[in-house]
């Protein structure tokens, strides 16, 4: 048996497990497919999800992402938690949305969701002229792999 215990296996999630997972506030790690001869860029990202919707991304309009994300179209996503039970949720699915600016609004939610109402709220105020530089990527999420400990 493994180091994680007797009772303990890993499994891929319910639906409801791997949504409820996604909804937590984790770091996403967001891959896209790159320029020819190079291999996928993977960024590290703050993301907004409900369960059974889409999952939300805010970032730069000039970035290298945002380009790559809006020529081709897909992105995959994935969270993790390191600590036991180790359990990690990834998904890929097509850009429903890609809007120019990202509203100050938009920006406070998924601050808010990171740091806090008072951090969050401080944090879009003092970076608030990258919300007119800004994109919402909106994910619609189509394939999952999850796992975690039963």
């Amino acid at each position: 048996m493994s180091e994680r215990g007797k009772d303990q296996q890993v499994r891929a999630m319910t639906r409801a497990e791997r949504e409820a997972f996604l909804a937590e506030p984790h770091i996403a790690v967001v891959s896209v497919t790159g320029e020819a001869g190079r291999g996928p860029l993977s960024v590290p990202l703050w993301y907004g999800y409900t369960p059974g919707g889409d999952i939300t991304l805010i970032t730069a309009l000039d970035s290298r992402k945002a380009a790559l994300v809006r020529r081709h179209g897909r992105l995959s996503l994935c969270v993790q938690r390191t600590e036991p039970p180790r359990t990690y949720v990834s998904v890929e699915g097509p850009v429903v949305e890609f809007r120019a600016p990202a509203t100050l609004d938009e920006r406070r939610s998924l601050a808010h969701r990171y740091l806090g109402a008072a951090a969050g709220d401080a944090f879009v105020e003092a970076s608030a002229g990258r919300t007119a530089r800004s994109v919402l990527i909106r994910v619609r999420p189509e394939h999952w792999i999850s796992r975690g400990a039963s």
